[in-house]
């Protein structure tokens, strides 16, 4: 393809522009409502899963996956195949993914012993108040396998699971055609999953939510998929727990103009090949740098592969918007919560006085060498981000996601007499008079 029909011209703002708020506003906008089909569709598989569990699962699999397999053995992976795709990998990959997994590992048993450890107190009359913190039993993780397979994503979602104390991880990734990538399965072995169905879509969901005759029920399903998985993970939501919803891949980088363009290009471009939908966005209060980026995106994206993706989604979804200052580039970050957020700035101490400013983001990526790819692979923090703007309200997935807290109360007598009163005089507040009683018996008599 000639380079001149790459060309991509993204839209540039500028919050001087009496129509900023309601451009930006525009520009952000997804729809993510589902198609009505879908719905369908969806509603239809887990009623079939739910009904004939793994008959359903196998017809399904063999009719949008194009394999011909009998029954679910043909879909089952076990310990020693996970093993054996690990065996056979280059010794380079293997170095590689032990060397990811062993950083994600870290960072979160350090998250484990931050926010994942029981605790209590004692109150002068003897009260003990405190919380149990306790793993999920059983979890699923859903990995893509389409369009691309991702080994990071087996390591993200499997080893806080694992470090959380959860002994039973179960795998779903589809495998369209039959073809298995050798890397999902051994990173699913460096990760510690205990067992893997080579199937997707939302009869995987159903199956892992309701369980089968060769699938377990489990208590929690992670892990992003396409619009079908999303949908069949919002209809199971309270049969099991769901980590988040996921919509398209997004990228907000500040920029001071410090940073090469190149990179900045490329960082951008990084979101964007993900998918058309994705949204690729620059902040940074010169206009001479923006157009340095522009035709830096201009000149890198003949060479990409997935060149016709990134152009698509630049020229849909992806902004560069001038800002007065870098002051008003994080108030406009904080505004979008975007999932991923670079602060690309060479003075390692301004790029971490910028951070202090963000208050709503997935992850952070601070100076001009901390590139987002680094955070998908190995950096340690987890990949799995809240998006479409649910960074202000949601987390990155983490070792909280696969543990539960259960309240700690043990009264004591003399407690007893003062929480009794207490508790007596609101119960028979809201007309609840057992509620009033179950404490007034355990006061002392005058």
């Amino acid at each position: 393809m000639e380079h001149q029909n790459l060309n991509v011209s993204v839209l540039t703002l500028s919050t001087t522009q009496a129509n900023f708020d309601a451009a930006l506003h525009a520009r952000l906008h997804f729809d993510d409502s589902t198609d009505a089909g879908i719905q369908t569709a969806v509603t239809e598989i887990i009623a079939a899963v739910r009904a004939r569990g793994d008959a359903a699962v196998v017809e399904y699999t063999n009719r949008f996956d194009r394999v011909h397999v009998a029954d679910m053995q043909a879909l089952t992976l076990t310990q020693a195949d996970l093993k054996s795709a690990f065996d056979e990998l280059g010794e380079v990959q293997k170095a590689a993914l032990q060397a990811a997994a062993e950083r994600v590992r870290n960072y979160h048993i350090a998250q484990n012993q931050a926010s994942g450890q029981s605790w209590s107190y004692t109150e002068a009359d003897g009260t003990v108040l405190g919380q149990k913190v306790t793993p999920l039993d059983r979890v699923g993780i859903y990995v893509p396998g389409g369009k691309a397979a991702y080994p990071s994503s087996v390591l993200m979602n499997a080893i806080p699971a694992h470090v959380a104390g959860v002994t039973d991880i179960i795998m779903v990734v589809p495998t369209p055609d039959g073809v298995r990538n050798p890397l999902v399965l051994a990173a699913a072995y460096v990760a510690g999953v205990n067992k893997v169905f080579t199937i997707g879509g939302a009869q995987a969901v159903a199956a892992l939510a309701y369980g089968t005759d060769s699938i377990p029920k489990v208590d929690k399903i992670v892990g992003p998929g396409n619009a079908f998985v999303a949908e069949a993970k919002r209809r199971v939501f309270g049969q099991v727990g769901i980590d988040m919803i996921a919509g398209p891949s997004e990228i907000l980088v500040i920029a001071d103009g410090s940073t090469p363009a190149d990179w900045v290009a490329m960082d951008l471009f990084s979101q964007a090949e993900h998918d058309e939908l994705a949204q690729s966005i620059l902040l940074c209060p010169s206009a001479e740098y923006i157009s340095e980026v522009q035709n830096a995106i201009n000149r890198l994206i003949a060479d990409m592969p997935r060149a016709e993706v990134i152009r698509t989604s630049l020229q849909n979804r992806g902004i560069l918007i001038q800002t007065r200052d870098m002051d008003e580039a994080c108030d406009i970050a904080n505004r979008i919560a975007p999932e991923h957020l670079e602060i690309s700035v060479a003075d390692v101490a301004q790029a971490n006085a910028y951070a202090d400013k963000i208050r709503h983001a997935g992850a952070i990526f601070i100076g001009q060498y901390t590139s987002e790819s680094l955070g998908d692979y190995c950096a340690g923090p987890n990949h799995v981000l809240p998006t479409s703007g649910t960074a202000r309200f949601s987390s990155p997935l983490g070792v909280y996601d696969f543990q539960k807290r259960s309240s700690i109360i043990q009264v004591s007598e003399q407690g007893a007499q003062t929480l009794g009163k207490i508790a007596s005089t609101l119960a028979h507040g809201e007309g609840l008079t057992a509620h009033a009683r179950s404490a007034e018996l355990r006061l002392k008599s005058k």
